[in-house]
């Protein structure tokens, strides 16, 4: 087997640049924003001139050198496997769908939290917390009770049932309040001193950044360590399309991509649109918006600690911000599903929406290669019914059953 190595040195204020030590435990850096990890990429060059992943397991843990866990026996797995890439059909040019729904907790947030609680592990934590607005905390509890870890959740008072009752199945203590993920945030927070939790809220610390990161070194080994032309990113607290442009940022120093990059497309709500709102702004921060909803729960954050990281990844790569219709959300949804057989979540169905637009408007030509992200698996959300019946004892008329 080859040796596990991590080439991480340090972490760094993703503001002032101020660098901290990794074999410590942190949350935000004293000027308050999110930690980065940093790596000695100079060094890894030199013992991987280019990608040597052969003999390696088809998992985010092959990048082990470009992630922060020191020690094989911190690693805590429920087998974080390669997500497809699956082309639409039906569409003029290609489309690939990465769906994310395959791993662990069928959504991409075990990525970032089996590195956070892996981390944790690293560091004799005992108890974790998050604010969640389902799936984050379903990937923590699950990590967490991998880990022997008291667990605590605390979601919005119209969390789906099935988060709930996942996270609850899975050890953890869970709490519904009646607020949005902002105000469930504060709670954790608050909750640090008397409660002796690690905060493991999104970007309030170094290391779900970085198994989110695994989606960018995934993608590119994928196409041939290669980039598409644009990757529409379903966006919250933006953990994953921040990730993504640090991965293809690493990679090229490493030599083992070029310097293109993706348009990152960041695909909001119109019901909880900050980011959206700033880009078209030309602001650095977004404003907390207000009175919040949509039907895409994993996009519903009022406001992100990472907004200028968001923000600066998708006016560096030339892209944009776009918000999408609640109701062409769901019509999405029933789309892909009848047309396609891909049962997209309402996030995933809203970069779809998208990236439609974007076809129209001209800002994605039919010959782009484009990439859509699918965060979760569709079996999660509310599906449309299926209500008819049919009586066995009784002749059954088959035309009907074809006209109906």
């Amino acid at each position: 087997m080859t040796e596990w190595r991590s080439y991480a040195t340090h972490l760094e204020c993703s503001a002032t640049g101020e660098r901290y030590d990794i074999d410590q435990v942190h949350n935000l850096s004293a000027a308050g924003k999110p930690l980065l990890v940093r790596y000695d990429l100079d060094a890894l060059k030199a013992a991987m001139p280019a990608p040597a992943y052969e003999g390696r397991g088809p998992d985010l843990w092959r990048y082990r050198e470009l992630l922060p866990v020191r020690e094989e026996k911190h690693v805590l797995s429920l087998g974080e496997v390669t997500t497809p890439l699956v082309r639409l059909l039906r569409e003029p040019g290609e489309v690939l769908v990465k769906d994310e729904g395959r791993l662990p907790t069928g959504s991409f947030k075990a990525r970032g939290l089996c590195l956070a609680v892996t981390m944790a592990h690293g560091f004799g934590i005992k108890r974790v917390a998050i604010p969640t607005n389902g799936n984050a905390g379903a990937a923590m509890a699950a990590y967490a009770a991998r880990a022997g870890m008291e667990s605590y959740c605390f979601a919005p008072e119209d969390t789906p049932e099935v988060n709930i009752r996942e996270m609850a199945a899975q050890g953890a203590k869970v709490w519904r309040v009646n607020g949005l993920i902002n105000d469930c945030g504060k709670i954790v927070g608050e909750g640090k001193g008397p409660m002796g939790w690690f905060d493991v809220s999104t970007l309030k610390e170094p290391y779900r950044i970085e198994g989110k990161k695994t989606m960018g070194l995934e993608l590119a080994e994928q196409l041939g360590w290669d980039v598409p032309d644009v990757i529409f990113y379903p966006t919250g607290g933006g953990t994953g399309l921040i990730g993504m442009w640090k991965a293809f940022d690493e990679l090229e120093q490493l030599g083992w991509i070029g310097s293109k990059r993706p348009k990152m497309v960041a695909v909001q709500s119109t019901g909880c649109a900050p980011i959206v709102r700033a880009w078209e702004r030309g602001d650095e921060h977004a404003e907390l918006w207000q009175n919040a909803h949509t039907v895409a729960s994993g996009i519903r954050v009022p406001a992100a600690i990472g907004d200028f990281l968001i923000l600066r990844a998708v006016r560096e790569s030339n892209g944009w911000a776009h918000a999408v219709e609640d109701a062409d959300i769901e019509a999405a949804v029933v789309q892909l599903g009848r047309e396609e057989g891909f049962l997209m979540c309402p996030e995933g169905a809203a970069t779809y929406v998208a990236y439609r637009q974007a076809l129209v408007d001209g800002r994605v030509a039919k010959s782009d290669r484009v990439v859509l992200y699918n965060c979760a698996t569709g079996l999660k959300y509310p599906l449309p019914p299926s209500d008819w019946r049919l009586d066995r004892t009784q002749p059954i008329d088959y035309a009907a059953l074809a006209a109906a």
